[in-house]
C-alpha cells in the first residue's frame, strides 16, 4: 500500500514510519546485461552463464549497483509525495551489499522513515532507512540509508 504525503507537514509526520514492503521484482539476465552496458562493468559473474555457474555463487548475479539503482522505482511504490516543487537524491549515509541477488531472483524493498527536518531553502531532509531482501534468503541484497531533500 502507497503511503501518500501532500507537502512537508505530512512529510515531518512520517518520522518513524515503517512505509511497508513494495511488490516483488524478478532480476533477469537481460537487466544484469543492460545495466552492464550503462556502467562499462563487464565482469564475467554478472554476464557469463556458463563461467558463473562454476563460480561462487552458482549462477550469474545481478550488480551490487543495480540493487542499488532499483530502491528508486521500488520506493515510488511505497511513497507519494505531493505538494513539493522539486524533490532531490541528496546522498546515502551508507550502504552495505550482505548477498548477492541471483540472475532469476526476486526482490522488494523495506523501506523506515529514520527522520525528517527542516533545511534552508524552505525544504526537508528526509533520512529513509532500506532493506532490499530477496525472496527466500534470510540475508538481505543490500542495506542503505538513503538522503532526500524535498521543497516547497
Amino acid at each position: 500500500m502507497t503511503t501518500t504525503a501532500a507537502g512537508l507537514a505530512e512529510l515531518k509526520a512520517l518520522t518513524g514510519a515503517d512505509l511497508g514492503h513494495s511488490s516483488w521484482l524478478e532480476i533477469g539476465q537481460e537487466r544484469v546485461n543492460a545495466f552492464a552496458d550503462v556502467t562499462g562493468d563487464h565482469q564475467w559473474i554478472h554476464l557469463d552463464p556458463e563461467r558463473a555457474g562454476r563460480g561462487p555463487f552458482g549462477g550469474t548475479i545481478a550488480h551490487g549497483y543495480l540493487t542499488l539503482s532499483l530502491v528508486i522505482p521500488l520506493f515510488t511504490e511505497l511513497l507519494e509525495i505531493g505538494g513539493v516543487r522539486m524533490s532531490v537524491n541528496y546522498g546515502l549515509n551508507r550502504v552495505r551489499f550482505p548477498a548477492p541477488v541471483k540472475v532469476g531472483g526476486r526482490i522488494r524493498l523495506a523501506a523506515t522513515v529514520v527522520s525528517v527536518e527542516d533545511v534552508a531553502g524552505d525544504g526537508v531532509q528526509m533520512v529513509v532507512d532500506f532493506t532490499v531482501e530477496i525472496d527466500g534468503s534470510a540475508k538481505p541484497a543490500c542495506v542503505a540509508q538513503a538522503v532526500y531533500r524535498h521543497y516547497a
